[in-house]
C-alpha cells in the first residue's frame, strides 16, 4: 500500500481540480479557454462537482486506508 497511497491521493487531487475547473466554466465564472462548449452550461457544472467529490473521497479513503 505504499505505493498506491500517493497515486490515490494524487489521483484525488487531480479530480478535485478538474471538478473545480468544469465548475467555474460551467457556471460561467471561468472563461478558458475561451472557445469552450463547457461555458456557461450548468450541467458542466453538475458534472464537475460529482467529479469533484469523486476526487475528495479518493483522498479520504487514501488518508484514512494508511492509518491501519
Amino acid at each position: 500500500m505504499h505505493i498506491a497511497r500517493p497515486a490515490l491521493i494524487a489521483l484525488g487531487v487531480l479530480l478535485f481540480l478538474i471538478g473545480a475547473l468544469w465548475i467555474g466554466q460551467g457556471l460561467g465564472y471561468i472563461h478558458w479557454p475561451q472557445s469552450s462548449f463547457m461555458l456557461d452550461q450548468r450541467p458542466w457544472a453538475d458534472r464537475g462537482a460529482i467529479v469533484a467529490i469523486v476526487g475528495l473521497c479518493l483522498v479520504l479513503l487514501a488518508r484514512r486506508s494508511g492509518r491501519r
